[in-house]
């Protein structure tokens, strides 16, 4: 099922969609994070990754939750989105020579994927409430809480000197 599908009739149809799209990347996500730590140098990075892979299978179980809150299967749909940014990160941590410029390029590929996150569970979250599904909104709101503090947690160890090593 596409975005712009047929299948798509209703605010319902698409709030499913989405949440199986997010669902989607979350799994992908918790799959790549080993991958990222093991090349990570950095030993505030690599916690500060492990840390948030924990938090990822959180939100995976959260998104289960709010599946079930709806009635909706839990079912996760391809997200082309994900896919590409998580092969981006890929494609250039292995052209990434020097360890602390691989850290900042880990750095910059994580905090792309918090904001797509970010993006999802935001919109979810609105939508959640415009259905009156405000325990599925609580729900979500505590994961787009969860995505905005990985996000700053990683502009801070970027900007304290991850960044400046690199340079």
């Amino acid at each position: 099922m596409g975005l712009f599908s047929k299948d798509i009739k209703t605010m319902d149809d698409l709030f499913v969609h989405q949440l199986q799209d997010i669902y989607y990347a979350e799994k992908q996500i918790h799959k790549s994070l080993p991958k990222m730590i093991e090349k990570a140098t950095d030993a505030q990075l690599k916690q500060g990754l492990e840390a948030h892979r924990t938090e990822t299978a959180n939100h995976i179980t959260r998104l289960e939750q709010v599946f079930k809150q709806h009635g909706a299967e839990v079912k996760a749909v391809n997200c082309p989105a994900i896919d590409g940014i998580l092969e981006e990160a890929d494609e250039v941590a292995g052209e990434v020579a020097d360890k602390q410029v691989l850290d900042a390029a880990i750095i910059a590929a994580a905090q792309a994927v918090e904001h797509y996150e970010i993006t999802r569970y935001g919109t979810l979250t609105a939508w959640a409430k415009q259905l009156g599904r405000a325990d599925c909104a609580a729900l979500l709101q505590q994961t787009l809480d969860e995505e905005y503090a990985a996000d700053g947690k990683l502009s801070k160890l970027a900007e304290s000197g991850i960044n400046r090593k690199a340079a």
